[in-house]
């Protein structure tokens, strides 16, 4: 990997880690000042809908071979995320005060606080064992926590999406109708919700276990 694509991976990912941590912050601030909790996208909404948007560029970072990710991986997740905060939390003012989208907001940013900054530390050939343990251990419950929180949101959509027949002139050329493939959503987002769940919990052990060699010979030296 040549400097100049470290010094952009590097950027990139202190970037993105910095307006996760800001829009939690905002949040929290939010909780404090309301005294609520359904405050979290009135207050970061923008913000993290902004940032979700531009992480397309790590579908681009796979497609072109400067991350050894691939592309599907993060395609699938880049779109679930943003077709959740904007097609829907975005466009429907009655979800936007529930608790379960505040608390998937939440979990959203702690998970990004985390993955951020662990790839940029590993780009730089750097990351401390602490980071990478974190990174590979707070996802078995902060990414279940968001996936509860995109369902019920979701679930709870379908009535204003059926009664104001949204995006009606987008699907027209389908023979469906957006409620019908928010419904579908439904029914597959788990399966390939848990695809890279399990995915993660394979990589967790070689992760973990190549980090904490590598940290040993370090001490050693």
């Amino acid at each position: 990997m040549s400097p100049f694509v470290k010094f952009y991976l590097f950027s990139y990912n202190f970037l993105q880690a910095s307006a996760w941590a800001i829009s939690l912050l905002i949040i929290l601030n939010s909780f404090l000042s309301n005294k609520t909790i359904i405050s979290a996208y009135a207050s970061a909404g923008f913000l993290i809908s902004l940032f979700q948007t531009a992480a397309i560029l790590e579908v681009l970072h796979g497609a072109i071979g400067i991350v050894p990710s691939g592309f599907l991986s993060p395609l699938m997740q880049w779109s679930g995320r943003t077709h959740f905060i904007l097609a829907i939390v975005g466009q429907i003012k009655e979800v936007q005060d529930s608790p379960w989208l505040s608390i998937t907001l939440v979990a959203w940013c702690i998970g990004e606080m985390i993955r951020y900054p662990h790839y940029a530390f590993t780009c730089l050939g750097r990351c401390p064992y602490w980071l990478t343990y974190l990174r590979y251990t707070g996802f078995i419950v902060i990414y279940p926590t968001g996936l509860v929180g995109e369902l019920l949101i979701m679930y709870k959509a379908l009535p204003y999406v059926k009664e104001r027949n949204l995006y009606a002139n987008f699907f027209s050329v389908f023979p469906f109708s957006y409620y019908d493939f928010l419904w579908a959503v439904l029914l597959v987002y788990p399966f390939l919700w848990l695809k890279l769940y399990l995915q993660l919990f394979k990589q967790r052990k070689s992760k973990l276990g190549k980090s904490k060699k590598l940290h040993g010979k370090r001490k050693r030296m």
